[in-house]
């Protein structure tokens, strides 16, 4: 289960919003071992695509040296899909190289019904897609 504040999940809907209708991608990143998503980094979708993300090679390893300075871990990795439901593609499947983050997708795409916006987050792990909860908390 992805356990995740109310204000993190506005600023990653806020973040697909304002992409859109490009992809929009980042992280969230918590204290290492936690599991906990704290700290919201927004990044440029390098592809600047509304059917792929991609991140900057520069910007990820400047992201992975900065969570190493400061002790964290990515807890959730996410991105926008435009046109299409809050699952991850074959391509994001292919990608997902963290086996202990949250996969988190948001769709801009009315495909269900529900609203415009989806907020869904999944375990992928050697290819394998696993749905889970995500319970919204106002804080840790």
């Amino acid at each position: 289960m992805l356990t995740i504040t109310q204000a993190v999940v506005d600023q990653i809907v806020a973040h697909a919003r304002k992409d859109h209708p490009d992809e929009a991608c980042g992280v969230v990143a918590g204290p290492a071992g936690s599991d906990r998503p704290e700290r919201f980094i927004p990044m440029l979708n390098a592809a600047m695509s509304p059917t792929f993300y991609e991140f900057d090679s520069g910007d990820l390893l400047k992201l992975y040296r900065e969570l190493d300075d400061r002790d964290e871990d990515p807890v959730i990795i996410y991105h926008s899909h435009t046109a299409t439901e809050a699952y991850p593609s074959r391509t994001d499947i292919s990608y997902a190289n963290e086996p202990g983050a949250h996969y988190v997708l948001v769709s801009t795409a009315d495909t269900d019904g529900m609203g415009e916006f989806q907020f869904r987050s999944f375990r992928i792990v050697d290819g394998e897609v696993t749905e889970e909860e995500v319970r919204v908390v106002d804080s840790y």
